[in-house]
């Protein structure tokens, strides 16, 4: 019967740790995502640098190389004004030259950005720069739009630093309590052990034994289940790929091993400490 109840006590403390890591890996995983879909916005902005009537497409084309050689740029391209006029035509649906007599379009250059770039002091830093060449005649950028994007992942870092304080907090207090039940339940074991003379290191082994193997196999139920999201994400979730990497994946499935074996093996070393300090007559209190 005390077996039975053991191995009871160990399959739902197994259960209740891999629902907590579950949680907790869906909190890195979210942090993770959070970080690439900064990255993927940030390098999204593009600046568009508009060149004089008296460049032609080699000089803008030596630009660009010039460019691709700075660290703030991710991508170049050219546009020149032939390629502006046929992507308006094409948009409008209408020749502009057939109303304008003139090409109305000037040549110029979008510059797609790298994300620590995206910023609004880097970029005025770097129009101001730009403009200096004599082949710019104006720098344009979406200045408020970054400044949202900026300000949206500021909140939700916040956020998500705080979910998962909070979580830590709440999934060291579930498995604690849980750990110390299991631990009560021997605690007269643990006197009788004191008694005959061993010593703490020898009579908190076994206990810490059993909490590594209980952290492992709740770790590994974790992921596996972390597995399964990604897995459905991927399948009805287009883009996922561009989101999350492998190394990403790597790096959830290790944060929940971690967690899974430190938060274990901190509450079993507490739990067991605790009722080694204690006298008989604390234990019959108890």
């Amino acid at each position: 019967m005390t077996s039975r109840r053991q191995g009871m006590q160990v399959v739902t403390l197994c259960i209740s740790t891999t629902m907590v890591l579950i949680l907790l890996g869906l909190v890195v995983f979210s942090v993770l995502i959070a970080r690439n879909l900064s990255t993927y916005v940030r390098e999204n902005m593009v600046m568009n640098l508009v060149l004089g009537d008296t460049v032609t497409v080699a000089d803008g084309q030596t630009l660009v190389r010039e460019l691709q050689a700075r660290p703030f740029a991710k991508s170049v391209k050219h546009i020149s004004q032939d390629e502006a006029l046929r992507v308006m035509t094409e948009e409008m649906g209408a020749n502009p030259v057939e109303f304008a007599g003139v090409n109305p379009f000037t040549a110029e250059i979008e510059v797609q950005l790298r994300a620590d770039y995206a910023n609004t002091d880097s970029l005025r830093r770097l129009s101001e720069h730009l403009m200096k060449d004599s082949r710019v005649t104006d720098v344009a950028y979406q200045a408020e739009q970054i400044d949202d994007v900026n300000r949206n992942i500021q909140r939700i870092s916040l956020i998500l630093l705080g979910l998962a304080v909070l979580l830590l907090i709440v999934s060291y207090s579930l498995i604690s309590n849980s750990v110390q039940l299991g631990v009560y339940s021997r605690r007269f074991t643990i006197h009788t052990m004191k008694l005959v003379g061993a010593s703490w290191s020898f009579i908190r082994r076994p206990f810490l034994w059993r909490s590594i193997c209980i952290g492992l196999v709740a770790s590994l139920l974790a992921c596996v289940v972390l597995g399964g999201i990604v897995y459905l994400l991927y399948q009805y979730q287009p883009g996922m790929d561009e989101l999350v990497t492998p190394c990403d994946l790597l790096i959830t499935a290790g944060a929940v091993f971690v967690f899974g074996f430190v938060i274990m093996m901190l509450c079993t070393l507490l739990s067991v400490n605790k009722f080694l300090k204690m006298t008989a007559g604390e234990l019959y209190m108890k």
